[in-house]
């Protein structure tokens, strides 16, 4: 298991560095990073009272116990990620699927409280918002809860869930005697698969507040309803309902749960400590996504151009030219979703030629494919751009020079960079086909394409030499008629 972290100190900055020539094909490299103060993780010192309830780093993966050592009462159907802080179980399964612990435990031990308290976690949706061009968890998805909602509060029921349309996060109560209500609703912008989120959630006597990201987004009515014992005594769910539908699909990892409202301070420190875990995670690919591309043909194949996911803001005059380029006049700053947005200019190159931006969390110039970085877009010298939804905790961006030594397709930088194939051969895997080609069909360059029975149409003919089956890409089996002719069968 691992080891509990130590109380430090950590304190961010925004460092801009520039390299010119790397390899002779890339340039301009900065770093990017919140600009706030010191802040301090929310941990103990060795003897001191812990200051919550109890917490899940859910390392432990057979028993998935409690940091104060207590196993939950049931789980079935968790797939695990290594995309979070260590693992991380996920809530997403066409089968019935839980985590199930007690709120009390048999010695007495309280894990949750339901009328005043605060719970914090992490999740990550494995779905993006209808209103982010995403199609939701397709069904009211339950991220905490108690008890089960009914249509006149005849049971008792406490819940953190959102709408089918992944657009909307609710805090809702219910009473076993007719009574009930939605404490808070806010909207929510998720718009990256598997990007992660700190949601916190506080409730007592006076109000209800919900913070998405370390912002405060939506205060809400006081907690005045809350099941009776005989539904406490069955425990709460993490990431479905108690029948193990209406989940959340997607992951969750390192959750809190406290006897009393924690403040804005408490939530910024978690999520600027804990960001690092999640946000510098290697092998997230939603940490970094490449933008949206389209290949073009003429005056010569280049499989990846566009503006991608830059948004172009002002052009700078005069404008100077030179054979080396470089980024310059960086800002970057605290979007109220938690992510970071960064300005920066495009200075020195020549006219008319559009320079690779590429994106990763880490500092990584590795040949293997466990750290790639992303393509952000094409831009032009002299011209300042924006990017939003970027990690909050680390940037690192890099001009690419448009030079294509094999022709194939790919410039230098691309394949140095995201791809990891040779920049001096066309065909890297050697199946014949370029790997810019690949790129465009959306196959990996790095393997014998052609050599997989899934990336082909395998057709297999019986004794008399009639085709009876097709496989691989398009599967079917058929046969024949009465006449012969060869069929699909039903």
């Amino acid at each position: 298991m691992k080891t509990q972290k130590p109380r430090k100190q950590c304190r961010y900055s925004l460092r801009d560095y520039v390299h010119l020539g790397f390899l002779g094909k890339l340039a301009a490299l900065l770093f990017a990073a919140p600009l706030v103060g010191t802040v301090h993780a929310s941990f103990p010192f060795h003897g001191d009272p812990l200051p919550w309830l109890d917490y899940w780093t859910f390392n432990d993966t057979n028993t998935f116990a409690t940091y104060n050592g207590y196993a939950p009462i049931s789980f079935t159907n968790l797939a695990v990620s290594d995309l979070g802080d260590w693992y991380a179980p996920i809530l997403d399964s066409t089968n019935a699927a839980w985590l199930h612990y007690n709120i009390t435990e048999t010695d007495g031990t309280n894990h949750f409280k339901v009328d005043r308290g605060s719970v914090m976690f992490w999740f990550a949706p494995n779905w993006s918002g209808t209103n982010q061009g995403g199609i939701g968890p397709g069904e009211w998805s339950r991220l905490i809860e108690i008890g089960a909602y009914t249509t006149n509060a005849s049971y008792g029921w406490w819940s953190l869930y959102t709408d089918p349309e992944g657009a909307n996060i609710y805090f809702s109560a219910q009473t076993n005697n007719g009574s009930g209500t939605t404490y808070l609703t806010a909207p929510i912008s998720w718009n990256i698969t598997n990007r992660w989120h700190l949601l916190a959630l506080t409730y007592s006597a006076t109000n209800s507040s919900l913070y998405i990201d370390s912002e405060l987004v939506t205060n809400g009515s006081p907690a005045i309803y809350w099941p009776g014992p005989e539904v406490l005594t069955n425990g709460f769910f993490i990431g479905s309902d108690s029948n193990g539908f209406s989940q959340a699909h997607g992951m969750f990892d390192d959750l809190w749960t406290y006897d009393h409202p924690i403040d804005q301070p408490t939530v910024i420190s978690q999520f600027m400590y804990y960001g690092a875990w999640y946000f510098l995670n290697p092998w997230n690919k939603a940490n970094f996504a490449s933008a949206p591309s389209q290949p073009t043909v003429t005056p010569y194949f280049n499989a990846v151009t566009g503006s991608g996911y830059l948004v172009q803001l002002t052009n700078s005059a005069p404008c100077t030219t030179n054979y080396d380029v470089w980024i310059t006049n960086v800002v970057a700053s605290i979007a109220t979703n938690g992510a970071t947005t960064v300005s920066f200019a495009i200075a020195g190159g020549t006219d008319g030629t559009a320079y690779d931006v590429f994106a990763n969390s880490v500092l990584d110039f590795s040949p293997t494919t466990n750290a790639p970085w992303a393509w952000m877009g094409q831009g032009y010298h002299c011209t300042t751009y924006l990017l939003t939804n970027l990690p909050p905790t680390s940037t690192y961006l890099m001009l690419g020079q448009p030079v294509d030594s094999d022709s194939d397709g790919l410039t230098d930088a691309m394949e140095l960079l995201v791809y990891k194939t040779n920049p001096h051969l066309s065909d890297s895997s050697g199946d014949g086909m370029l790997d810019g080609w690949k790129v465009v069909w959306g196959m990996n360059p790095l393997i014998d394409n052609p050599a997989q029975s899934d990336k082909r149409s395998n057709y297999n003919y019986d004794a008399a030499g009639w085709l009876r089956q097709l496989t691989g890409i398009r599967a079917e089996t058929l046969g024949l008629d009465h006449e012969g002719n060869v069929q699909q069968s039903k």
